[in-house]
């Protein structure tokens, strides 16, 4: 009951004029990136991030949040009608999207994938809503070394789970910590490797990391691309026929678990959940062979499970303080620019923001479900704009995004030179995630173990004494042997094709 009556609380917060169009306003953000192929949901929300600096810290979280959920559809349209995928997490829905467009089937296949990601980001909300309290409750019984262990979870799944080489994981791991490194030192107020310049005093700030390494990087790796051809939708192909219903309804209800329960696990990643529902409909599929030549189950699962992730992954920053991808760690870096810690003790020092941004959730889909299915024409439309203007015009915007924060050429500098380190990220096939999620986590982590050694009188032993801290220390031990054998069973499969 304290859970429903803080959520009513939040609606009332949240449909406040000024709260309200920024969730419209990040709807629409965020469609529009996830049209723009290679942008995705990472980069956009990284570069629209300046935007929200000046902003109430309630209005700057609702609106990147839709902006998320918002760019995770838009990725579909491309994917159906360009067969390019907007962003990663719509590659699968290629299969039979795009095979179905070519069928002209391609609106049933743009109305199946908006009314499944509603389906699935309302019910994935529901549960953050019946969680969010008993985790919460858990996790303000835990103490620094518990903490310490619990970022180390998240850590060891991003890097076992971020690339399909282990070895490129680890690197992209401890870049990100080298990173976090820099400013100052978070216990005992030294300057470190900043080697004279002022501006590095409070370390390399996200924004300029994220809008180089997302942003520049697909910006560049885009400029090598080549040109795609549109096919045409019209809203009257968008209804669904009895049959198309039928097969569409059991694929929704599968999408939304696993989209749901991969979601609580950080570092997962949205392919994981979208990949792996595809797989099981295709599995209990009486006719599998038939994936790929346009079956609405192919289209139904993956992109409900897509946004049943979005929202579900919002559960261990909300209650733990553990991003779960890129774009949540973006997200908690927003958090943290207005002086709020994500976790257990955010429900306790700020409800209002965080049951807004809850409540925020049910009005983004519902915004999104509204908006998008009699609008695929103008988003097509989008798609004929001359590439070389249109990214120009996105490079404009990461130069004045990276400048606008602290009006500092230096970060303007970051931003370009992060550009180029995502670039040869991309190119090289190294994961950004782990990059990231360390930079932003490795100074909380710093923290907390130095805190628990200052407890233990420099004793390691007491990560391994206290019951929670050493149960989920083998947990992630357990993610990272796992990955090194599947990268083994990889590496010999090769060896032997």
């Amino acid at each position: 009951m304290d859970a429903f009556q803080f959520l009513m609380n939040g609606f009332i917060i949240c449909f406040q004029p000024l709260n309200l169009l920024f969730a419209i306003l990040g709807c629409l953000l965020g469609t529009i990136i996830g049209v723009l192929p290679g942008v995705g949901p990472a980069a956009g929300t990284a570069m629209l991030l300046p935007m929200t600096f000046g902003m109430p810290a309630t209005s700057s979280i609702i609106m990147l949040s839709a902006i998320y959920y918002g760019a995770m559809y838009g990725g579909t349209i491309t994917s159906v009608l360009v067969n390019v995928p907007g962003e990663a997490a719509s590659a699968i829905t290629c299969l039979d999207g795009y095979q179905m467009a070519k069928k002209g089937r391609g609106g049933a296949a743009l109305a199946v994938a908006a009314i499944g990601s509603f389906i699935g980001g309302t019910v994935a909300t529901m549960g953050l809503v019946l969680l969010a309290l008993p985790l919460t409750a858990m996790a303000l019984k835990f103490g620094p070394p518990e903490f310490f262990s619990l970022m180390f979870v998240g850590l060891s799944l991003a890097t076992s789970l971020a690339s399909k080489s282990m070895i490129r994981g680890l690197i992209s791991t401890v870049l990100g910590l080298l990173f976090a490194m820099v400013g100052i030192d978070p216990v005992m107020g030294n300057p470190r490797f900043v080697f004279g310049q002022t501006d590095l005093l409070d370390g390399f700030g996200i924004i300029p990391i994220a809008m180089g390494m997302f942003g520049i990087g697909e910006l560049l790796l885009i400029a090598e691309g080549s040109k795609t051809t549109v096919i045409n939708t019209k809203l009257r192909e968008m209804w669904l026929t009895w049959r198309e219903f039928k097969a569409s309804v059991f694929p929704i209800i599968r999408g939304t678990l696993i989209g749901f329960f991969m979601g609580l696990i950080p570092g997962v990643g949205v392919l994981v959940p979208t990949f792996l529902s595809y797989g099981v409909e295709k599995r209990l599929s009486k006719h599998p062979e038939k994936f790929g030549t346009g079956m609405i189950e192919g289209v139904a699962a993956p992109e409900t499970a897509n946004n049943a992730y979005c929202n579900a992954a919002m559960i261990p920053l909300f209650t733990l303080g553990i991003p779960g991808s890129a774009v949540i760690a973006i997200i908690m870096g927003a958090f943290m620019m207005h002086g709020l810690i994500p976790g257990p003790f955010l429900f306790k020092e700020h409800p209002e923001i965080v049951w807004a941004v809850i409540a925020s959730f049910y009005i983004g889909n519902a915004v999104l479900l509204i908006m998008n299915l009699p609008m695929i024409p103008m988003w097509v439309s989008m798609l004929r704009i001359p590439t070389p203007l249109l990214y120009t015009v996105i490079l404009g915007f990461c130069v004045i995004g990276a400048y606008s924060v602290h009006e500092s050429v230096f970060d303007v500098g970051l931003t370009l030179g992060f550009g180029i380190l995502g670039y040869l990220y991309k190119k090289l096939d190294f994961p950004i995630a782990p990059t990231i999620l360390t930079i932003i986590l490795g100074p909380m982590m710093e923290r907390a173990m130095r805190s628990s050694l200052d407890m233990s009188r420099g004793d390691f032993t007491i990560f391994f004494t206290r019951p929670i801290s050493v149960g989920l220390l083998v947990l992630a031990a357990i993610f990272v042997v796992s990955s090194f054998f599947r990268a083994s069973a990889v590496i010999k499969k090769d060896t032997v094709i």
